[in-house]
């Protein structure tokens, strides 16, 4: 079987909401970030906060990759969101605002200070100019750090001189921060898409997310995980052109050239054959359980 973590919808969900920590449950998400920082008033942290590490310790999520967003370095609430969401155990902690080696290198420290289980991973948010031109030694900074988070909001509050629509100035940032992650190994989820009644604009940002080469979306709304699995899935077609462009390399092995439906095939396309399945077998299973 895959080792393959399939991570093609992960939706923030309130901590301080009890009745959405509830649903979260039987949402069909590959992936759940209680959320302490933005969505939970300062009123609320504290609660929140307890919230979310029970959530973690309870074992109610089924199969999704449950994660806590704590807030970032500098605000009166970190420390604590810090040494909770370690001793809680979920799949990740989730931190904003991430800038450098040197401060991946201070929260690993800090997650094994508190005790954190060695399946307990960092996820990094990239959401600032300086992250963008230090992201590679971001991306290799620990064994520990399994995954990147674009937050796209902020990227566009920081790059934008005035509203335009669409992404076209910050592409140069995502594409920055995919080559980073690929290059480190490490998985890397797009931003939000904020309007959730603009069901067209969101299904066009998943497609352009895959075609960039995202593993999944990040979402704000239950009512867009279904079509962030769809559009980070390989479709039906590509995983027949998988299988088969795999069957033809393995039958034409020390015969020379191999070609597959016309076109030639070298290693590169075989292992990108591989990766696709890997990625349907483990969403085939996910979706099983």
């Amino acid at each position: 079987m895959s080792d393959f973590t399939p991570l093609r919808s992960v939706l923030y969900m309130p901590s301080s909401n009890e009745r959405a920590l509830e649903k979260a449950k039987s949402i069909a998400c590959d992936g759940l970030i209680l959320d302490l920082e933005d969505a939970v008033a300062p009123d609320a942290k504290s609660a929140a906060r307890e919230a979310a590490a029970a959530a973690a310790r309870s074992g109610e999520y089924g199969r999704r990759t449950l994660t806590i967003r704590i807030n970032g370095s500098g605000t009166e609430w970190h420390e604590a969101d810090l040494a909770a969401a370690a001793q809680a155990g979920p799949d990740a902690v989730v931190v904003p605002k991430v800038d450098s080696a040197a401060e991946v290198h201070r929260l690993v420290d800090a997650l094994e200070r508190h005790g954190a289980p060695d399946h307990t991973k960092l996820w990094a948010m990239i959401e600032t100019p300086i992250a963008i031109l230090d992201v590679l030694s971001i991306a290799r900074a620990s064994e520990r750090l399994s995954c990147f988070v674009i937050g796209t909001n902020d990227l566009v509050k920081e790059l934008y001189a005035e509203h335009v629509p669409g992404r076209a100035p910050i592409l140069p940032s995502l594409h920055t921060a995919l080559l980073a992650a690929r290059a480190a190994g490490i998985a890397i989820l797009d931003g939000v898409y904020n309007d959730v009644k603009d069901t067209d604009g969101f299904l066009a940002e998943c497609r352009q997310g895959r075609e960039m080469g995202f593993d999944g979306k990040t979402l704000i709304h239950p009512g867009q995980v279904e079509g962030a699995n769809s559009a980070f899935a390989p479709s039906e077609q590509a995983v027949t052109d998988a299988r088969g462009l795999i069957r033809a390399w393995e039958d034409g092995q020390g015969s020379g050239v191999v070609t597959y439906e016309g076109k030639m095939v070298e290693n590169l396309h075989v292992e990108s054959a591989r990766r696709t399945l890997s990625i349907h077998d483990a969403i085939t299973a996910l979706d099983a359980q």
